[in-house]
């Protein structure tokens, strides 16, 4: 049942994210605004944490945005540069703006809470944050004709309609895990469900990057970290407040927003990263998990 919930949630939010960059260019909206708001909008990441939520798991949902954001800054960013060396020009206020964004939830998460009132700080916090790393990257970002799809509002509602059975697959699976096999929630949420839903951001941060195009590869890269730092954190949050345990405090929220910084700085200072920052990155990522286990046993 979890897997199928994640199996669906990914096809629902490809279904929904096709069809809003097809309408968008059907409406004419340029690829550069389309980008900077949407680069990071995953559905599928707040879909599987409003599902946890709901369902009484909130370590498992916050695992879904802090897990997320270190497989993201980690994980994706260093497989990726291991296939294809992410080298390009960034403005450096694009990359402190991404590692600044995790720092408010940083803040709010070490009592050990995230109420709807920091959760709608959060959301705040995430319009300055996109605001600001836009301004910052406009220079690299160019307009160009987006593919036009047929029906693309069927897509939208198709991909709607899937994304709410597999938040219901999805939260009874993660429920039956956690009561019938011991597996913390917190560890459930952020290792193999953070990595399971965001799995395919690998290969989009990747494309680009070989065909070229670095600067588009590190911009999805970077505006998700954003929404998932700040707008996912917060959605969730206004949906039901996260009671955090002791895991997601002094380990998987301290992580997240230092993955961010430690992305934003290596890149800065070396220009990019090459197959050895990336390696780097992948055993970051690897030590990360290693420890989340000890820790949970």
């Amino acid at each position: 049942m979890l897997a199928a919930g994640v199996l669906l949630v990914v096809a629902g939010a490809e279904l929904f994210f096709e069809g809003i960059l097809s309408a968008a260019a059907r409406l004419g909206v340029s690829a550069f605004a389309l980008t900077v708001v949407l680069s990071g909008f995953e559905v599928e990441n707040l879909a599987a944490g409003i599902a946890a939520d709901l369902n009484g798991l909130p370590n498992a949902a916050a695992g879904t945005f802090l897990g997320g954001t270190t497989f993201l800054a980690l994980g994706v960013a260093g497989s990726a540069a291991l296939i294809a060396p992410l080298r390009a020009r960034l403005p450096s206020a694009a990359l402190a703006w991404t590692a600044v964004a995790p720092l408010p939830l940083l803040l709010f998460g070490l009592d050990g809470t995230l109420s709807r009132l920091e959760g709608a700080v959060l959301v705040v916090w995430f319009g300055v944050a996109l605001l600001g790393l836009w301004g910052a990257g406009r220079s690299l970002l160019e307009p160009g004709e987006l593919p036009q799809k047929r029906f693309s509002w069927a897509r939208v509602v198709g991909g709607l309609v899937i994304l709410g059975v597999a938040g219901e697959l999805l939260g009874e699976g993660l429920r039956r895990v956690v009561s019938g096999f011991g597996v913390s929630e917190s560890l459930l949420g952020n290792t193999v469900l953070a990595a399971s839903v965001e799995a395919e951001e690998v290969g989009r941060v990747a494309v680009p990057a070989r065909r070229g195009r670095a600067d588009v590869a590190v911009a999805n890269i970077l505006g998700t970290i954003v929404h998932f730092a700040c707008l996912n954190a917060g959605v969730i949050a206004l949906v039901r407040p996260l009671e955090l345990d002791d895991a997601s405090r002094y380990l998987h929220l301290p992580v997240a927003a230092a993955s961010a910084a430690v992305f934003a700085a290596l890149f800065t200072l070396r220009g990019g990263l090459s197959r050895i920052e990336g390696a780097f990155l992948v055993a970051l990522y690897g030590a990360y998990v290693a420890v989340a286990v000890a820790v949970s046993v």
